[in-house]
């Protein structure tokens, strides 16, 4: 199985995505870490997108995505899970990493990108401070049982 979690920045991808990975004994790819397959950035890719093509019969991977282009990596039968946040969150979340500081570029830069994946399509869309991993869990099992 290929699960594909995707959004802005500090909207808790990475945090949904480590508790499923533990939870299902998954590979966990982000962003650009297929890199490391090769030394040739081309063959790495290529690489990588066979790697996810046999995990849809085989074991899973869950890739996060942070730039839209690399939706286009998932194969056709991944599931996809979009993880969403209100603009104050990610702003507040943004802020921590950078010790408290919001240069107001940065925070113009998230108002302009806020909201930039929510047309992509979906199989369940999550806001983590709404919704809880066990949740997400059980609509990922249940989505996956009724798949043929």
């Amino acid at each position: 199985m290929v699960i594909g979690i995707f959004g802005e920045s500090c909207v808790g991808k990475s945090t949904l995505a480590e508790t499923l990975r533990q939870r299902m004994n998954a590979q966990l790819y982000t962003g650009k870490d297929y890199l490391r397959l090769a030394k040739n950035e081309t063959i790495a890719k290529k690489l990588f997108i066979k790697k996810l093509q046999q995990a849809t019969t085989g074991d899973s991977i869950i890739y996060v995505i942070s730039a839209k282009e690399d939706l286009d990596l998932l194969p056709e039968n991944s599931l996809r899970i979009l993880v969403t946040a209100d603009i104050e969150v990610i702003k507040e979340r943004f802020a921590a990493r950078l010790h408290g500081n919001l240069p107001m570029p940065v925070e113009k830069m998230l108002e302009k990108k806020h909201g930039s994946f929510n047309n992509e399509t979906y199989h369940i869309r999550a806001d983590l401070r709404q919704d809880d991993v066990d949740s997400i869990y059980d609509r990922i099992e249940k989505i996956t049982r009724a798949q043929p």
